[in-house]
């Protein structure tokens, strides 16, 4: 792992096959994707990846399917998110027998929780391993938003090495970063998650972006971060509006039948089904598919987006 984490780190789809297992194939030639477009490092097991839907067994073939696959080319983080802060550290070690670089984890859900037990529960997982850990803000699945004050003294004592800011706040972005900023944090990796705003995130001092969307088009983030370095911000505009054209894949899915989740990862299955990156665009149990018909208006959205589709 680098001292600082940056660029772009896709958290990478889970592909099924038909029956729900894990499409080993399409999964290597979806990570491999990523790696040939220049990301930073990958994310195995975040949202995108349905982590929340997959039993332990799949989780763990994700892990060794995904590690294999890299070899070791960039670093592997390794969504480790549960319920429960022993169940989070039973999931460590499954992502530290895979040989993976790091772990990204939300803060409890479910229970009642306040700031304090927050706190003790990146501290025992921090303390269970020596991998690297990154705080996952995500206040729309746990029900509530870190505190900043909390994630600059985790950082501060390099109880967490980062954090991926996925809650679209992005004046409490702007706040820690220059909280973390005044505090002389330097290797802090604050990352954002919201794929709409990449251009103003990293021009507020962000370290990089964690995109569901990078799996559809992940030379168009590390076309958008790298125009950004070299601070050709007319450049990074252009890709963030391209790109803000091809999200709309999100909507297609009828909300009155099937739920926004799964509308919006169906869409990015179904864009790879598309491109003919995974052979299936199945998604997990219970959520409901994508209709033929909004698959079409998906690959209507890509040739729009300047993509090409293969189906």
């Amino acid at each position: 792992m680098p001292a600082n984490l940056t660029g772009v780190v896709p958290p990478l789809c889970t592909p099924l096959t038909a029956d729900q297992e894990v499409d080993v194939r399409s999964l290597e030639r979806l990570t491999s994707s990523l790696l040939a477009a220049g990301c930073t490092a990958v994310l195995a097991l975040g949202s995108t990846g349905e982590v929340a839907f997959l039993p332990d067994a799949m989780r763990r073939r994700v892990l060794e399917v995904v590690t294999g696959c890299v070899a070791g080319a960039v670093p592997v983080l390794a969504g480790v998110i549960d319920m429960t802060t022993m169940r989070v550290v039973d999931h460590v070690r499954d992502a530290e027998k895979y040989g993976c670089a790091a772990v990204v984890t939300t803060a409890p859900f479910y229970a009642r929780i306040n700031a304090a037990e927050i706190e003790r529960h990146f501290r025992t997982i921090a303390g269970s391993s020596d991998l690297r850990v990154y705080a996952y803000d995500l206040p729309v699945a746990v029900g509530r938003k870190l505190p900043a004050d909390l994630v600059l003294r985790l950082l501060a004592d390099e109880t967490v090495a980062g954090v991926k800011d996925s809650s679209g706040d992005d004046g409490s972005l702007r706040t820690l970063i220059a909280m973390a900023a005044d505090a002389g944090l330097e290797n802090a990796s604050i990352m954002t998650g919201s794929e709409l705003t990449v251009d103003n995130a990293l021009r507020m001092g962000a370290s990089g972006v964690v995109p569901g969307l990078g799996n559809v088009d992940p030379a168009g983030y590390v076309a958008l971060y790298d125009a950004a370095t070299d601070d050709n911000w007319e450049i990074a505009l252009a890709e963030q509006e391209r790109l803000l054209r091809l999200f709309r894949i999100i909507t297609v899915a009828d909300p009155a039948r099937i739920g926004r989740s799964a509308g919006a990862l169906g869409a990015f299955k179904a864009a790879l089904y598309l491109l003919g990156i995974i052979d299936c665009p199945q998604t997990m149990t219970p959520q409901l598919p994508l209709l033929a018909e909004e698959i079409s208006v998906i690959r209507e959205l890509l040739l729009d987006a300047e993509l090409t589709p293969v189906r």
